[in-house]
């Protein structure tokens, strides 16, 4: 098991890749890269039917987005939609989610946040319908910290603009956050961060749900949670890419 208990940024950037290594991955266009997200996270329980949605801005500003007609486990990297800053679509004949303001919002007001990530998995969902924040019971649901924000203020869905900014100003600067009687939210800095805090999220939940219904335990104190967290400059070294190919074991059309 990895210990994770001294290292910091210095001793994980050690794990990067360096040249003349084996590729953990095919090269992989930034469409298929989005498509593989989906999958990976539909896989974690990221999986209410057609609902949620992946926004990635691209250096270019445009964003890279999933349609709103497929479910994230048949997604491939042909049907990943181009849509400027503004959402207008550039080059698919799918339609985005009329919720998709909320991330172009998100996207505009965060300079940081370069992917943004919304759905209703099953176990932050019940934390969301709570309205409580799962208390951190091991080391992998303390991944990226324990802080975690409760918006609930629910007015109706995020097709209304106003609705979706007020959750903007809410997130402030968090990673993440529970969207009460709603789902999760979860932004990062590129894909590897934001899958990170997604499985991270949903692992969580599932284990305070468990430990609730087992009958209750004393937490990780805050300070445990502090020394097994991970640097968020690399994330989980090889995570995001054994993640991937086990996507792609189960289905190597998805770069299609």
């Amino acid at each position: 098991m990895l210990k994770t208990d001294h290292l910091n940024v210095e001793m994980f950037s050690k794990f990067a890749p360096r040249p003349g290594e084996r590729a953990l991955l095919p090269e992989l266009s930034a469409k298929a890269q989005v498509a593989l997200m989906c999958r990976m996270l539909f896989a974690e329980g990221w999986d209410d039917h057609i609902a949620g949605h992946i926004t990635v801005r691209q250096p270019d500003g445009s964003i890279l987005t999933n349609p709103w007609e497929l479910t994230w486990d048949e997604v491939t990297a042909s049907d990943i939609v181009t849509l400027d800053d503004n959402g207008r679509i550039l080059d698919s004949n799918w339609n985005t989610t009329p919720a998709i303001g909320l991330h172009l919002q998100l996207h505009q007001a965060r300079p940081d946040v370069h992917v943004v990530v919304h759905n209703h998995p099953k176990w932050s969902g019940i934390w969301a319908n709570l309205q409580e924040v799962p208390p951190v019971y091991d080391q992998a649901g303390a991944y990226c910290g324990s802080a975690l924000p409760i918006y609930n203020e629910y007015r109706g869905t995020f097709e209304d603009q106003a609705t979706s900014l007020t959750a903007v100003e809410a997130l402030g600067d968090a990673k993440w956050a529970l969207l009460a009687h709603h789902g999760a939210l979860v932004v990062g800095r590129d894909l590897r961060q934001a899958h990170l805090r997604a499985v991270t999220l949903e692992w969580r939940c599932r284990r305070a749900y468990e430990v609730r219904l087992a009958g209750g335990a004393p937490a990780l104190p805050e300070e445990v949670i502090d020394q097994v967290s991970l640097p968020d400059p690399n994330g989980f070294p090889f995570l995001w890419e054994a993640m991937a190919r086990r996507a792609l074991r189960l289905d190597p059309n998805i770069l299609n």
